[in-house]
């Protein structure tokens, strides 16, 4: 298995190439879609599916190009409305890619649609969880209001849920890797770390304690 961040800078952005046993994954593309299709050349790798975290708002994402280029299938959470042809995911469903698996976890609360995904390797062990808006390294990140027809605070208590119901009872040991890394709008607060790991986000992370809705709120 081999996971690989692609950091735009300019963006703040994080996509992800993720191969195993010549079959490839991306996540959360940008729109120049050539370091991930070099990647998958370098990897011997066909590029099986595209996972989206949510739809993007700051920037074009490749998926319609690399689904183009490479015929893999595009992946979006519950909820997501859009006028092409995609997969519409539901809650623990599972994908395989080569000899690993991937498990779609909706997660809304920064949009309707947020969904992470947790990487479990060769043995079925919990490895990574690409966390796309969701959480990101040091705090939470904010609800889109624009999303769907919900209040900002009945979207804090989907994202409340999908942290303390979803995400803050994985293992320690399980790879953080968000969409946003410090520096984006998303978040003024973040640090300069790239990716983190459940146990150390417990300690650092106050969204990721155990607490009640209105202390999460406050």
């Amino acid at each position: 298995m081999h996971v690989e961040q692609i950091y735009t800078g300019c963006l703040n952005e994080a996509a992800y190439f993720i191969e195993s046993n010549g079959e490839a994954a991306i996540i959360d593309p940008m729109r120049d879609t050539d370091s991930y299709l070099k990647l998958a050349k370098i990897n011997k790798a066909t590029i099986k599916y595209v996972f989206e975290t949510h739809v993007h708002s700051n920037y074009i994402s490749g998926h319609l190009d690399l689904n183009k280029k490479t015929g893999a299938q595009i992946v979006f959470g519950p909820h997501t409305d859009a006028r092409f042809n995609f997969h519409l995911v539901k809650d623990g469903e599972i994908f395989r890619i080569g000899d690993v698996t991937m498990e779609a976890l909706h997660t809304p609360g920064r949009t309707l649609e947020s969904t992470s995904y947790l990487l479990k390797d060769e043995t079925a062990k919990p490895y990574c969880i690409f966390t796309g808006d969701t959480l990101l390294i040091g705090e939470e990140t904010k609800p889109d209001i624009s999303s769907g027809n919900l209040s900002g605070q009945e979207l804090a208590a989907l994202l409340y849920h999908s942290i303390q119901n979803k995400i803050i009872d994985l293992p320690d040991n399980v790879i953080v890797y968000p969409a946003h890394i410090s520096g984006n709008k998303t978040s003024s607060n973040l640090p300069a770390e790239m990716d983190s790991t459940i146990g150390d986000q417990k300690k650092e992370n106050a969204s990721l304690k155990p607490q009640s809705m209105e202390e999460f709120f406050a």
